[in-house]
């Protein structure tokens, strides 16, 4: 029998994250503070993150430790298999190996509680009662919902509305860890009576649900806020996903000519590929390719530029692909897209043309996602969809080169609670769309007047 699976022993899982930070062949440019112009420090993020965090996001050291009471947590789901997709390579007839990272095999069915872990204990030892944060989708307040119960910790989320009534199964997940899930824009913050006034049918948008849950904790000494993608302390946690994909690829003596990731904030992406950015930095022959959707091209169609990472500019500017921080995304299924942002790491690799970055309708997602479910048998989250449409793209490509490639992407989460999306794609109700530029030039004329990166 044709091998399908590779694991890894317990004993093997990775004991340090990666931060790519000590290995940029260029400086990135550093946040900076609103109302000064000038840098942020460890102190301006204080009443948002803890210290022991932000040590994290400030730090260029190119391993850190991940502590033992992270480790034992992360073992409930950890590592997690690399599966190879034969019956997708039988199908698409081409001359490529695919392999994938299943990150669905995590309690909430994706990659997020990589960080949602280490975020509730490092908020934990430092004396945190109860966190604040967002969610488009769903599937990273549900991780931090379930990461919050085990260590103790009070959790409020603000689900993007649009995604709190397409998808009821991700809130009674959140419900059930014992979690606060609450539709944004919403009436228990000034962010989001300011939204509601003006458009009180708002679907929402990611950069609003982030302005509630930062003024939700700054108001409260006890609370802090935490964040699910962006960050650079939250795309070193997800390093933990590529570090095992080379340990096992390495396993089978197979090295990948693609990597690629699906890509709305950055974190799972960043999760799979940085290990092999650093490999790509250091002289490997490697194409790294992040998919996101037409409705929200911010990498493709985006800027690089100064900007806030919430509606109501309450964060530091961010160097960063985007869209505008008054954007209001087209309200697709791919909630967890759906951000006028991208992470400062992520942007500056696309800058710096270390990574490529592909846009896809939610046509061809979809597509993809019932091609993958029919040949694999897993439903994949509407978000991993545009992950699959890239490598059915990749592989088409060999197959007119006649090139042969190994692909490895991160299969980011399961789609089972998504099946509204699935329902409206199989019955003819999902419609092309590609955002019209004059939306865009619209967005764009609210950071005109901001410093340049």
């Amino acid at each position: 029998m044709e091998q399908v699976k590779v694991f890894l022993d317990e004993s093997e899982i990775p004991r340090q994250w990666y931060n790519i930070l000590a290995d940029m062949p260029s400086p990135m440019s550093p946040p900076l503070h609103p109302g000064t112009g000038q840098p942020v420090g460890p102190d301006d993020l204080a009443p948002i993150f803890p210290m022991n965090l932000i040590e994290q996001e400030v730090s260029s050291e190119r391993w850190l430790d991940i502590p033992e009471e992270v480790l034992e947590k992360y073992l409930l789901w950890r590592p997690t298999p690399l599966y190879r997709a034969r019956n997708l390579e039988k199908l698409l007839d081409a001359p490529v190996q695919i392999y994938y990272k299943n990150e669905g095999v995590s309690p909430p069915g994706s990659h997020k509680p990589n960080t949602a872990v280490p975020q509730a204990y490092y908020n934990k030892a430092f004396g945190i009662e109860r966190l604040s944060t967002e969610t488009g989708a769903g599937q990273w307040g549900s991780a931090l919902s379930m990461a919050c119960q085990m260590f103790d910790l009070e959790c409020r989320v603000f689900m993007v509305r649009v995604s709190y009534e397409q998808k009821p199964y991700r809130r009674m997940m959140m419900m059930t860890w014992g979690a606060n899930c609450i539709p944004s824009p919403s009436d228990l913050t000034q962010a989001g009576k300011k939204i509601l006034a003006e458009d009180p049918n708002s679907p929402g948008s990611l950069g609003i649900a982030i302005s509630e849950a930062i003024e939700d904790a700054v108001a409260d000494e006890k609370a802090r806020y935490s964040l699910g993608s962006v960050l650079n302390h939250v795309l070193l946690h997800q390093t933990i996903v590529g570090l095992e994909a080379q340990k096992q690829l390495e396993k089978i003596g197979v090295y990948p000519d693609v990597v690629m990731g699906c890509c709305g904030g950055g974190s799972n992406f960043a999760g799979i590929c940085l290990p092999y950015v650093r490999d790509k930095i250091h002289g490997k022959d490697i194409s790294i390719v992040a998919a996101e959707p037409t409705s929200c091209p911010t990498m493709t169609r985006g800027p690089f530029a100064y900007d806030f990472g919430d509606t109501a500019m309450t964060t530091p500017f961010m160097a960063m692909h985007t869209l505008g921080h008054d954007f209001v995304p087209a309200p697709i299924h791919a909630g967890g897209l759906r951000y006028h942002g991208m992470a400062p790491i992520v942007s500056h690799l696309v800058k710096e043309e270390i990574i490529e970055a592909r846009a896809f309708d939610q046509i061809e997602t979809f597509s993809a996602g019932v091609q993958w479910a029919r040949a694999e048998g897993f439903i994949s989250a509407p978000e991993t969809n545009h992950a699959i449409a890239a490598v059915v793209q990749e592989a088409q490509r060999a197959k007119e080169e006649g090139k042969e490639k190994v692909i490895l992407f991160n299969w980011s989460g399961h789609g089972l609670v998504d099946l509204a999306a699935y329902d409206a794609f199989l019955s003819g109700k999902l419609t092309h769309y590609e955002l019209p530029e004059e939306e865009i030039q619209r967005a764009l004329r609210a950071i005109e007047k901001f410093p340049k990166p």
